[in-house]
């Protein structure tokens, strides 16, 4: 979005004036410099602008290489590949989304600390926050805080059922399978799903979880007979995407310091649509 300066002004005064955001959201623009006057970045709030001029809202460009959903002095919010690895593994500690953000924080002088993780084979949102106050009350209050967390799965074959929940009780084995057990030996987990779309091969689920269990929704949807396209530690047999079908594309909570709902949506991943693409299925 542009806009172009009618008279001497400064460049806040200017931008509450042209357009509906709060003062405190420009600021939050300006700090992590997506405000460009002239098609040169400008992060102070006092800037004087003449008249002719042309100031512009825009996304900071090639500045990671997944794109930021979202950014705020509190948290920041991005849209992670299939295939980066949440945080270090003993394998890995440098190719991870969280020394990523890290690097690209640092030029902030902000810290960073993970409140949630995905597979690294999974997709879609993931939430860092930047201060230690905010993590420990995440972490020790996440469900009280914490009130959407949804995905998009593509599984093999159609299901009877339009729409379900599956509780039960999950464990985790010393070679690091999950595994259904009884409530004595495991964990409750509870997942609720519907149909969105389905063909012959595949139906396309809408997930939301209560609980948060590791690899939970893979082995639940096995457990139904129904795993998750490309997931053969589930006992997937095919893959038609060429990676895991399982995208984080919800995500909802209440800010601890401001008691904002906060929501944030990662779009299907087209490669998934694809697959139920009727139109497309008949060309090729």
């Amino acid at each position: 979005m542009e806009y172009k300066v009618d008279s001497d002004t400064t460049l806040l005064s200017f931008l509450l004036l042209q357009t509906s955001k709060k003062r405190s959201e420009l600021k939050n623009l300006l700090k992590f410099e997506r405000i460009y006057v002239d098609g040169h970045i400008q992060t102070h709030y006092a800037y004087p602008l003449k008249k002719g001029q042309i100031v512009s809202i825009g996304k900071k460009k090639d500045v990671l290489p997944f794109p930021i959903v979202y950014e705020d002095k509190d948290i920041i919010v991005i849209d992670k590949p299939c295939g980066l690895l949440s945080e270090e593994t003993a394998k890995e500690s440098q190719k991870t989304a969280y020394m990523i953000v890290k690097k690209y924080l640092t030029s902030h002088h902000e810290n960073i600390f993970l409140v949630h993780r995905l597979d690294q084979y999974t997709s879609g949102l993931l939430m860092f926050v930047k201060n230690k106050k905010l993590y420990d009350i995440l972490t020790h209050h996440w469900d009280q805080y914490v009130k959407t967390r949804g995905y998009v799965a593509v599984v093999e074959g159609r299901m009877k059922k339009t729409h379900g929940t599956i509780d039960n009780y999950l464990a985790e084995s010393k070679t690091q399978n999950v595994y259904i057990t009884n409530k004595q030996n495991g964990k409750r987990a509870i997942t609720h799903y519907r149909v969105i779309r389905s063909n012959q091969k595949y139906s396309l689920l809408e997930i939301y979880l209560d609980t948060g269990r590791k690899n939970q929704i893979r082995v639940h949807l096995s457990s139904l007979h129904h795993p998750i396209v490309g997931d053969t530690k589930y006992q997937s047999t095919t893959n038609p995407l060429k990676r895991l079908g399982l995208h984080a594309h919800e995500f909802m909570f209440i800010h601890p310091f401001t008691q904002k709902e906060m929501r944030f949506v990662s779009p299907t991943p087209q490669s998934f649509e694809r697959l139920f693409d009727t139109k497309k299925q008949k060309i090729c």
